[in-house]
């Protein structure tokens, strides 16, 4: 039984949700009370603020890809030496049992 094929199924992402619509960021503004935090982030940034903050979460975006990634190489790493030390387990065994039988012979 080959233990590293079951851990070689790959994880598929999410894709990414499609960016609201004009009209849906309008209506969740004016649905939004003053106190609502958004606003205050507003007030304390220019438009460079909103880019950094875009390419902030861009960024947290594809290291939290990449760290699926990584770990789902991990897991088949984790699965062959797995399947690898069973085989050097199974290869001391006959090693063994090799060696008592030519020391039985020469007896």
């Amino acid at each position: 039984m080959n233990l590293g094929s079951r851990n070689k199924k790959r994880t598929v992402l999410p894709s990414r949700p499609a960016p609201p619509t004009v009209e849906q960021i309008l209506e969740d503004l004016s649905r939004a009370e003053a106190t609502d935090p958004v606003f205050s982030i507003l007030d304390h940034g220019g438009p460079d603020s909103a880019a950094a903050a875009d390419s902030d979460v861009e960024l947290k975006f594809q290291q939290s890809r990449r760290l699926l990634q990584l770990n789902q190489r991990l897991q088949e790493a984790r699965g062959r030496l797995a399947q690898q030390s069973e085989e050097l387990r199974e290869a001391g065994e006959r090693l063994e049992r090799d060696v008592a039988e030519v020391k039985g012979r020469a007896l």
